[in-house]
């Protein structure tokens, strides 16, 4: 299989990732109960943090926009890394640090979130992996 392939896959995946974690976690609807409970919670309490006031769910929501802003880049920084690894193997460092960067995000997930992410995550890995295997060097 070529790198190419690999890449596309992990590049579409990365890019479901990202808009499942934007519309479900970002943007998803709170369950009534105590998720209800600790989400008002977190919008009525505002502190400063350095001159700027702020409430807890300002960062929650906040931090899960960055997150997905970078899993977007991610899907479009990987979709170019598939036309750069058609004749190059210069590539496998930063197809490496991808595969360290997923496996620890499908930890992170295991630990702090569910099953869902876990997966996507590990089939990133895979993708990657993938893509080193099939990475050729460049023909003269």
């Amino acid at each position: 299989m070529k790198a190419v392939l690999a890449l596309r896959v992990a590049s579409i995946l990365t890019f479901v990732h990202a808009v499942l974690h934007t519309v479900g976690g970002v943007f998803g609807r709170i369950p009534p109960g105590p998720a209800t409970v600790a989400a008002e919670a977190m919008k009525a309490n505002s502190f400063v943090a350095l001159g700027v006031t702020r409430t807890f769910w300002q960062y929650y929501r906040g931090m899960g926009l960055a997150v997905s802003i970078f899993l977007f880049a991610a899907s479009i920084v990987t979709w170019q890394l598939g036309s750069l690894a058609r004749n190059s193997t210069e590539i496998r460092p930063i197809l490496a640090t991808f595969v360290a960067g997923w496996l620890a995000m499908a930890v992170n997930s295991y630990l702090y979130f569910f099953a869902a992410p876990v997966i996507v995550e590990i089939l990133l890995a895979v993708c990657f992996l993938w893509a080193i295997a099939a990475t050729k060097p460049a023909t003269a």
